[in-house]
């Protein structure tokens, strides 16, 4: 059975580009056919075009994919995906950013003791990403409480209510200008615009 070459692509919204990872695939000679490209978030594998590709992958076919957290962010999940796709379909993966360690067809051409060296080898993996995780998780939230210490505004920063705003709504509410020129005169967009229209008129209200 002829054996295929695949390449994974992701990015994680749709505002981002994947034209670097495709030039990389492009030039291993990987045809667009055999291309496949989510739009998603790493958190899990619950992706489209990643589980057509599970289902389209046979035994002795060859999977890139750029770097690991293209695969997926979810570290623990990375294993289970690669352990399916490497022991169960019988495929193997490549990593082109640390292709010297992420090449499963190193362990596999040394039969049952590289599957041994594999499983160890992705255990550490696991317990390092998991001790990364864990410090990102603690500098996140020391850099949450010192901004709130300093009475720094975390998210969004909040729409006021500017004198270009009040002035515009002044004159949409007497019928003199229409919804989209009070929009233009404030310099808002829709959405705050009237998010800022519903809290002024819900605070008049309340009065």
């Amino acid at each position: 059975m002829e054996t295929r070459s695949y390449a994974y692509i992701r990015v994680s919204t749709q505002e981002q580009n994947e034209t670097r990872q495709l030039e990389k695939m492009k030039a291993l000679g990987i045809i667009k056919r055999d291309t496949f490209i989510d739009k998603a978030s790493g958190k899990d594998f619950d992706r489209e075009n990643y589980q057509a590709l599970k289902r389209v992958m046979r035994k002795g076919d060859l999977l890139y994919v750029d770097a690991l957290d293209r695969l997926g962010r979810n570290y623990d999940a990375i294993i289970s995906e690669w352990k399916d796709i490497t022991r169960n379909i019988g495929a193997d993966i490549i990593v082109l950013e640390n292709e010297s360690l992420f090449n499963s067809r190193k362990f596999r051409n040394m039969g049952d003791v590289g599957k041994v060296m594999e499983d160890q080898f992705l255990s550490l993996f696991s317990y390092i990403a998991e001790q990364e995780r864990n410090k990102i998780r603690t500098r996140q939230a020391e850099g949450i409480k010192v901004a709130k210490t300093q009475g720094k505004h975390l998210g969004r920063p909040k729409a006021e209510f500017t004198e270009g705003f009040k002035s515009a709504y002044a004159e949409w509410k007497a019928g003199n200008i229409t919804a989209v020129e009070a929009m233009k005169k404030a310099d808002m967009k829709k959405t705050t615009f009237y998010k800022l229209v519903n809290q002024l008129e819900s605070e008049q209200s309340a009065g």
